[in-house]
């Protein structure tokens, strides 16, 4: 088996976010692994442990697209034990929204295809920078291949998945023939940590180093100019004010409810 996880380079939430350059983009030196993706890592891990793991002949790809820091994501990933990594990097990619990534990642995952293809993409339910949970779809509509969304738990019989999605008042069971596109939701498993042994076999891991050339690709296509959506304008958040201040006279509990009131809070 083999399965393919897309992993993203994204700013640390621990700091807060900058705007800056041509187009406004996110500004990324303070970058880390999506937190997100590493349940869909989890899951292609289980998944071929459960058929033998890579002795067996099943690999996991990570593969990341993004600047040349992008590639600690996928080194993050082959320490918490993918197979290998596959890191899709380019000038030219800067920029690109949603759309201008699918196309680009879909062509990376043909290049990849072309020896032997996937039985399965997996992708977190979202990024932790733009949130908005459109490529899965935009890629699998690029491939061909059936989409599964927020799937909360994942299985595999012969060439058929199995996928529950949980909705606020009902679950739904879903079934899709392979090869398929899956996003999953922080729901589906509880995500292993890198060790030191899993961290020093990461050092003897390949990481292949893609272009657009390589897989295809018009620079016209994706960046900025290959961009459906575009941001304008970009500001600064406002400094937080400050708060209101109540003194307890013994009417402080009126005072609180009456500026809950006046904030339209009751």
């Amino acid at each position: 088996m083999k399965i393919i996880v897309l992993v993203k380079h994204v700013p640390d939430a621990q700091f807060d976010r900058h705007i800056t350059g041509v187009g406004n983009t996110t500004e990324r030196s303070e970058s880390i692994l999506s937190e997100l993706d590493e349940y869909a890592l989890e899951a292609a891990l289980q998944l071929i442990e459960a058929r033998g793991g890579e002795a067996a002949g099943n690999k996991v790809i990570a593969l990341s697209m993004g600047p040349a820091g992008a590639v600690n994501a996928v080194k993050k990933s082959l320490q918490i034990g993918a197979t290998e990594g596959v890191h899709l990097t380019d000038d030219a990619l800067a920029g690109s929204d949603a759309a201008a990534t699918s196309l680009a990642l879909a062509a990376a995952i043909r290049y990849l295809n072309a020896e032997a293809p996937a039985d399965l993409i997996l992708t977190g339910m979202a990024s932790t920078d733009g949130e908005t949970s459109l490529v899965p779809a935009q890629l699998a509509e690029r491939l061909g291949f059936p989409q599964v969304t927020f799937a909360a738990s994942l299985e595999l019989n012969g060439g058929t998945l199995t996928a529950r999605r949980d909705g606020d008042s009902h679950t739904d069971t879903i079934e899709a023939p392979l090869p398929a596109v899956v996003s999953v939701t922080d729901q589906i498993n509880d995500p292993r940590y890198p060790n030191f042994k899993g961290i020093m076999a990461a050092k003897k891991k390949t990481i292949t180093t893609l272009t657009l050339a390589d897989i295809g690709v018009d620079p016209a296509q994706v960046g900025l100019s290959g961009s459906w959506t575009v941001v304008d304008t970009a500001e600064a958040r406002p400094p937080r004010t400050a708060g209101t201040i109540i003194t307890d006279e013994g009417d402080a509990g009126i005072q609180l409810v009456d500026f809950l009131a006046a904030q339209k809070l009751l």
